[in-house]
């Protein structure tokens, strides 16, 4: 592996830690605030990445080039809602909690290369900090569309579920049995599936950071 590959590899991985980090302590939190002390009684209500990196997915794959990965999930019990809490309800909006974290995450990064590039020009592109927040803006779109799939057990099925009609459960549970194998066709075709929505929330993003830059 070369020099510049790995310093590459590095860029990918301190956004990538901190991103994984930041989407399992919205989980988290949000369970929390729903009455459900179960991470917080875990230690997981933390912004402290060593307690929710998984060895495999947060530093592996990253390291080796692999442009995916995962940390370790939040327990979350639904029984533990407070009492006005819906248990379908409450596990919607805690899991819709991940996924909305990486969209501020990648606002906040395209706040951040506003700033930079109005501040430094055209110098800012060959600075660290360029590569990190452009890395997370990238980053963060990604893992906020693909976890926003409904397809379990990726976030956007709990999110989805909380809506399926009680006459289509039925299909619904088989459709969950199969998942794994659907998700593992996303994965390998996932780079065409998203291309389209990964583009469009950064075209966004792009038009905020130029929106910054005032050009």
């Amino acid at each position: 592996m070369g020099n510049i590959d790995f310093v590459q590899r590095i860029l990918f991985l301190v956004p990538m830690i901190l991103s994984l980090t930041v989407h399992e302590w919205a989980h988290a939190f949000s369970a929390w605030k729903l009455g459900d002390d179960t991470a917080l009684r875990e230690g997981r209500l933390t912004l402290n990445p060593l307690v929710h990196i998984d060895p495999v997915g947060t530093l592996l794959l990253p390291l080796l080039g692999v442009p995916f990965g995962w940390a370790k999930p939040v327990p979350v019990n639904p029984a533990r809602f407070r009492r006005d809490v819906n248990m379908s309800t409450g596990m919607a909006i805690t899991a819709f909690a991940g996924p909305l974290s990486n969209l501020v995450l990648a606002i906040l990064c395209a706040v951040g290369l506003g700033v930079l590039i109005r501040a430094e020009g055209q110098a800012s592109s060959s600075s660290p900090f360029f590569l990190l927040l452009l890395s997370g803006l990238q980053l963060n779109v990604a893992l906020a569309l693909f976890n926003l799939l409904p397809i379990y057990p990726l976030d956007g099925s709990r999110v989805v579920e909380r809506f399926v009609p009680y006459r289509l459960r039925d299909q619904w549970e088989t459709f969950k049995r199969f998942s794994p194998l659907v998700l593992m066709g996303v994965l390998v075709l996932g780079g065409g599936l998203l291309a389209g929505p990964q583009a469009f929330v950064r075209g966004l993003l792009i038009d905020l950071v130029r929106a910054i830059v005032g050009r």
